[in-house]
């Protein structure tokens, strides 16, 4: 309950947009310079969190964050930005603060954020998985959201096989990241079950040989047979924490021991006294000094995996140690250091909150119905919501 005050707190009500976090620049590494102005919308954070207020029943503000996305959006594909500001504004520059000292050192002081430029392939998978979740809650369709999703596809169907910037916004070099690819994929895939859900005019044999061709890419190229488990990025042998997704989104059933052997790797090489970091900052790929906490929605999402590979006990145990971190009030921040025992990362973060939410929903879910809505290729916890809306219906 919490986390969901929380996520409503950060909502704009006069447009609808949904801010990350209401702050900038509080460090993820104490001292260092991974310091992030977090006070805007992204369409990824903005669709994680709509996905948990859908799952609990607030479809007033889904219908909000919709009407504010296409405000936002409007105009050609190619002008997508992955974030904007909580009235839909488009120029966010990056510029720093000198004159502050920042959070107990932490420079420098930033505002605005140039992430906003970048290509980030996976916002057009979670753009589409949520308003593919917004129908199946009940949500009255838009003809116009259906022809901004066209044109967001058609755009897609040429770049998908770019290098971009990734769901981690790297400041490094472009890669193929494995997530991003797999997000691409589930962009596709929503938008097929929809049109043939609903009668709609679309492309649909088109979309299902770009689908199928997604997948078999990720499967021959975003998979390491020597270390049994997806990676980071194409022709990388590094682990990602996003990877832990593949399974939740659809895109191979928990059951499948490439999903196992990932998670497994995961265990092994990304968790830091229980809890999860979102990639080795050793290994240069985000062109920054290496250092910062453990993530915390990675770490929800490891308990997820828990779930949904039949360990329902252990990712009762994670979700319960990561509530005990939350400050006196319930809330928790981007990061955390297990060591130094203290929050790292803007504050309170909407991504951390909505991963909250998507556990609690996921572990009062019986096993086998997740287990069978994995297999279907569907978000296993939208099972629950769409369920409570057909009772509510009749």
């Amino acid at each position: 309950m919490r986390s969901l005050i929380t996520l409503k707190a950060l909502t704009y009500k006069p447009t609808g947009g949904i801010v990350a976090a209401p702050t900038t620049s509080l460090p993820e590494h104490p001292g260092g310079v991974r310091n992030w102005d977090y006070r805007y919308c992204w369409l990824r954070d903005a669709t994680f969190t709509l996905n948990a207020l859908l799952l609990a029943g607030y479809k007033e503000e889904a219908v909000a964050w919709r009407e504010w996305l296409l405000r936002a959006v409007a105009g050609s594909p190619e002008d997508l930005q992955i974030l904007y500001g909580v009235t839909g504004v488009r120029r966010l520059d990056e510029y720093e603060i000198p004159w502050l000292p920042g959070y107990q050192g932490a420079a420098p002081v930033h505002v605005g954020n140039a992430a906003s430029r970048q290509f980030q392939l996976d916002v057009y998978g979670e753009v589409m998985d949520t308003l593919h979740l917004a129908r199946a809650a009940g949500l009255k369709a838009d003809p116009a959201i259906w022809d901004f999703l066209l044109a967001l596809l058609e755009f897609l169907e040429s770049h998908w096989e770019q290098p971009d910037e990734g769901l981690w916004e790297v400041r490094g070099a472009r890669r193929h990241f494995t997530h991003s690819k797999v997000m691409a994929w589930v962009a596709f895939d929503r938008a097929i079950r929809d049109a043939e859900a609903d009668g709609l005019d679309a492309p649909i044999e088109r979309w299902r040989q770009v689908r199928d061709a997604i997948h078999a890419q990720v499967c021959e190229k975003g998979f390491d047979t020597r270390s049994n488990s997806f990676v980071q990025a194409y022709d990388s042998t590094h682990l990602d924490a996003s990877l832990l997704l593949i399974p939740q989104v659809g895109f191979l059933p928990a059951d499948d021991p490439r999903v196992r052997g990932t998670i497994d790797a995961i265990e092994r090489n990304l968790v830091v006294d229980g809890l999860v970091l979102r990639y080795s900052t050793e290994t240069d790929v985000d062109a920054l000094p290496a250092g910062e906490g453990a993530f915390l929605p990675c770490s929800f999402w490891l308990a997820d995996s828990y779930v949904l590979t039949g360990r329902p006990d252990d990712g009762e145990a994670l979700f319960k140690r990561l509530l005990a971190l939350s400050n006196d009030v319930g809330l928790l921040a981007e990061e955390y250091d297990p060591r130094a025992r203290r929050m790292l990362g803007n504050f309170p973060q909407a991504l951390t909150h909505m991963a909250l939410v998507n556990t609690a929903r996921l572990l009062s879910i019986p096993l086998q119905q997740t287990k069978s809505a994995s297999a279907r290729g569907e978000r296993p916890a939208a099972v629950t919501q769409v369920s409570v809306t057909n009772a509510k219906q009749n």
